[in-house]
């Protein structure tokens, strides 16, 4: 006849079991710790920021600044950092974000050291933030769907409507002049959820009428939306460079001696051939 498990002898199997669970969590949690592109896709905010020489970059996630297509990373901004990374040996750790103003705090706060994305380089974004060399040029276009021919064919159409944006981008100071150029009121919607990608599809769905956003990124989508048309610029072409907190001098200047070298390289000339050439 078996005997029965002391009630003691049950407290310590149980112990264990917990301890085990615990060993398991603990050692997942360093595993995912340890690589730098896992942490791509996985998390939009930062619990501490990061020891050492790491440098801490908020990158946008878009079609133009970094995506994921199954296991491949790719993106303009992306590999543009890890160029850098690899002919200056700096060391980026990656948190991808979808809204422009979370992040622009984030590195008000020290959360982030760089952000990656479409915030172009403009006399009232200089007097907050530092920007670094150019990496290439954008302008800012409107998105509408092309049913039987445009609504809007020039600026002065736009009159009187309504432009969704996303929240925080410098494009609402460009709509507001642009208001003022044409002499009547240009409505503007700032969506604090989605992104440009998430804008742009919404107007090709039939969820929201217009949208500004990056001519780059609208060029990207609209080959797989017949049906949207991106012609119309709404603003001058504009340098985009990476971008820091006003008092991080010493780190700016430390990427501009890299990005000039990279700038040099025909691996960036590739890249904007990949990325820019239509």
């Amino acid at each position: 006849m078996l005997k029965k498990i002391s009630h003691n002898k049950k407290w310590q199997l149980a112990l264990y079991l917990l301890l085990l669970v615990a060993v398991i969590i603990a050692m997942v949690m360093l595993r995912n710790c340890s690589n730098d592109e896992q942490l791509m896709g996985a998390h939009n905010r930062i619990d501490k920021e990061s020891s050492g020489d790491t440098i801490d970059v908020a990158i946008e996630y878009s079609p133009l600044s970094y995506y994921t297509y199954g296991d491949t990373l790719g993106g303009f901004n992306y590999e543009f950092l890890k160029l850098l990374s690899s002919t200056c040996g700096i060391k980026f750790k990656y948190h991808p974000i979808v809204s422009l103003q979370p992040a622009l705090n984030g590195l008000k706060k020290g959360l982030y050291d760089v952000l990656a994305a479409q915030f172009p380089v403009t006399r009232e974004n200089k007097e907050h933030y530092l920007f670094t060399s150019a990496l290439y040029l954008d302008n800012q276009v409107l998105v509408q769907r092309n049913e039987g021919g445009l609504a809007i064919t020039n600026q002065l159409d736009l009159a009187g409507d309504t432009v969704n944006i996303v929240k925080g981008s410098p494009m609402r100071d460009r709509i507001i002049s642009l208001s003022r150029e044409i002499g009547d009121t240009i409505y503007v919607v700032q969506d604090s959820v989605y992104g440009p990608e998430q804008l742009f599809l919404m107007v090709a769905t039939g969820d929201i009428k217009y949208a500004v956003i990056n001519e780059s990124i609208a060029k990207k989508l609209a080959t797989s939306h017949p049906g949207v048309d991106v012609s119309q610029a709404i603003s001058f072409t504009q340098f985009q460079s990476l971008t820091l907190d006003k008092g991080n001098i010493e780190l700016c200047d430390k990427l501009n001696e890299c990005i000039l070298k990279v700038k040099k390289m025909p691996e960036y000339n590739q890249l904007l051939r990949k990325y820019f050439s239509q």
